[in-house]
């Protein structure tokens, strides 16, 4: 609306301009015709400096309405009317290509400035500071150092703004090296850091993980809280709460007192480790100095307490916040939506959806829907989803590549997989670029339906969008290959994981080993396993399970019981299942017997036999009826089991 009543006044004085150069070029007698064609933009007496505070005004509006056309129409007129550009207007057209994310128009319009513009040449750091921070929006850094050279070729000194700039623009790239040592030049020029210089070094230091690096600058810093802060959260994050408690007593003790970011820092941490007796004993301290609990401290009790499996309390919670006049946000919202659907109270979650619409200041956002979508999806109900979605769609919401993905796995849940695919492509086109966890989405759904020539296809279709698989994306693939008994195509694949770098995980290794003991291949399983130890990698009670299982399928007795030793070896527990599946095969060979000196290891481990161990057993005293010593032991057994006293059995 700005822009449009700003026109007219541009108009207006482009008109006032014209008529005055023309009365000047009457009294003057200028030639006409062709010469009078080649005099140059705003040629006549200089124009007063009304007209330029006029301009100026006109370009601010513009700029304050977004109107960037309109902006660079603005400048183009002051030009043509040799009105000379004032610092103010090139200030708020830099600011207004800045907020437009036009940071190269915002360059163009600065260094076209003196020489087209007619703006005097800057003498103070104001304007540079503007064009900085409009290209650091964008993260434009390379642009940033040639400016920067050519404010000092000009005589220009930087101040603590521009300095305050260049130091977040290198910890923005990983330099926080260089940004330390940009205090020691700030010194040199006798511009002593500010709060902001010293906060934007430790949040950078605290990011990187260097909590101790942060705490040297935090002290021989003037002391912040915003800094304080900072390292606060480094250490919450590690769950380093004595050290967090000594740097609020550190702030303390330097004159600062803990706000209520700091606060909040410590009881989300403790919620996050389910540790709500400490949160709410953090809460009561708030209130004890003082400093009151703001909307994002229940948030986190909330959520603790949803974690934690209180529900009734974590509901609790959330209605006498809003009873005591705490207005919820778009994220208090949202952790009450994650937690319904945590519990499966879907139809609780779509209220409380229904409720923020009802708000004008809390407006659903792209994690409300995809939790929402997430939750009806894992709850079943498929349809539901589908429907979140097109409400999310309807409301103008842009999905991200997390929504995109839940919505994959809808498709794929109900075998709707050219949707899927279809809704990849349009990622691609929306420019939300899928990543590794959607394809593998797709890519598992479609080996589970036995459809692994069309997953090969996908896998093959990832590095063509720029996304490369991970050892998750093989896995997939190898499971779904060993099911469909292609153990040539399987191998070539664990040997393409090799040749690009990746190592074998646990989990890929599992997968093999039991692929090969599926198809009755135990020698060369067994091979597999033999590289996994010497790998490094411990295998687990799956691995060990597989095997004996394909010991057991081939009747193998000897090596499944050497298998069942090994696992000690290894520092692998032996478990029910392995027992279970050696003693099945002693039952099919008619060894009941050695079957139960299997059961009494079992139980002297302190291992008690489940459903599936009691099936054998009783089918395999019924094949060995003659054993009439066997099937007395396992009612002696039964019985001491029954009536929960312990078992103490020789298996010597």
């Amino acid at each position: 609306m700005c822009s449009i009543k700003c026109r007219p006044l541009l108009r207006g004085l482009c008109c006032h301009r014209s008529r005055s150069i023309s009365t000047t070029a009457a009294k003057l007698s200028l030639p006409r015709g062709k010469n009078a064609e080649e005099l140059p933009p705003g040629a006549g007496p200089p124009p007063s400096p009304d007209a330029a505070r006029a301009h100026e005004a006109a370009v601010r509006r513009l700029a304050a309405a977004g109107d960037v056309d309109g902006v660079q129409l603005a400048l183009q007129e002051m030009r043509l009317r040799g009105v000379p550009c004032t610092e103010g207007a090139l200030v708020a057209a830099i600011g207004a290509f800045a907020r437009a994310g036009a940071p190269d128009r915002a360059l163009k319009t600065f260094y076209r400035a003196v020489h087209d513009l007619g703006c005097a040449r800057p003498t103070a750091p104001r304007l540079y500071n503007h064009l900085i921070d409009a290209l650091l929006r964008e993260n434009m850094v390379a642009a940033v150092v040639p400016v920067y050279e050519n404010m000092k070729k000009d005589g220009v000194q930087p101040n603590v703004f521009t300095y305050n700039l260049l130091v977040k623009a290198l910890c923005q790239n990983d330099r926080v090296g260089a940004a330390r040592k940009m205090l020691d030049e700030m010194a040199r020029k006798g511009c002593p850091p500010d709060d902001v210089t010293h906060a934007t070094i430790v949040s950078a230091l605290c990011k990187h993980g260097r909590v101790d690096e942060a705490r040297e600058v935090l002290a021989a810093a003037l002391p912040v809280c915003a800094a304080y802060n900072a390292v606060v959260l480094a250490l919450c994050r590690e769950f380093r709460m004595q050290d967090a408690f000594l740097i609020v007593r550190e702030m303390v003790q330097r004159g600062l007192q803990p706000t209520v970011i700091t606060y909040t820092t410590i009881v989300d941490a403790f919620c996050k480790a389910r540790e709500m007796r400490m949160a709410f004993a953090i809460v009561a301290r708030m209130v004890v100095t003082g400093c009151t609990p703001n909307v994002a401290t229940f948030t986190a009790l909330v959520k603790g307490l949803f974690d934690c499996g209180s529900v009734h309390d974590a509901l609790g919670m959330w209605k006498w916040m809003v009873a005591e006049g705490w207005a919820p946000s778009t994220v208090s919202y949202n952790v009450l939506i994650r937690g319904l659907c945590s519990i499966g109270d879907l139809r609780g979650a779509l209220s409380v959806l229904n409720g923020m619409e009802q708000h004008d200041d809390c407006f659903p956002n792209v994690r409300t829907y995809s939790t929402l979508i997430d939750g009806f999806s894992k709850g079943g109900d498929l349809d539901g989803a589908i429907s979140i979605w097109n409400d999310m769609t309807c409301a103008g919401c842009k999905p991200n590549v997390v929504v995109y993905t839940n919505m994959v796995d809808v498709f794929c849940k109900m075998l709707m997989f050219d949707q899927a695919e279809n809704l990849i492509d349009k990622m691609i086109s929306e420019n939300c670029l899928p990543n590794a966890v959607t394809f593998n989405t797709l890519i598992r759904s479609l080996c589970d339906c036995g459809r692994v020539g069309r997953a090969l296809g996908v896998f093959h279709e990832m590095r063509r969008h720029g996304c490369p698989p991970n050892v998750r994306t093989y896995n997939e693939l190898l499971h779904g290959l060993f099911r469909d008994g292609n153990r040539e195509d399987a191998l070539q694949l664990v040997i393409e994981m090799q040749n690009h770098g990746m190592e074998l995980s646990l989990v890929t290794y599992n997968t093999v080993v039991s692929g090969l003991c599926q198809m009755k291949m135990s020698r060369e399983a067994v091979l597999f396993l033999g590289r996994m130890i010497v790998q490094g990698i411990r295998p687990d009670a799956f691995t060990f399970n597989a095997m004996i299982h394909a010991y057991c399928k081939e009747g193998k007795i000897r090596m499944a019981a050497w298998m069942l030793g090994g696992m000690n070896a290894v520092n692998c527990p032996r478990n029910i299942v392995a027992y279970t599946l050696l003693m099945a095969e002693l039952c099919n060979q008619h060894r009941l017997e050695d079957a139960m000196v299997y059961l009494l290891k079992m139980l002297y481990e302190g291992i008690y036999p489940n459903t599936a161990t009691w099936n054998v057993l009783v089918r395999g005293a019924f094949r060995n009826l003659g054993c009439i010593e066997t099937i007395d032991l396992i009612q002696n057994i039964t019985t001491d089991l029954s009536a929960g006293t312990e078992v103490h059995y020789s298996h010597s």
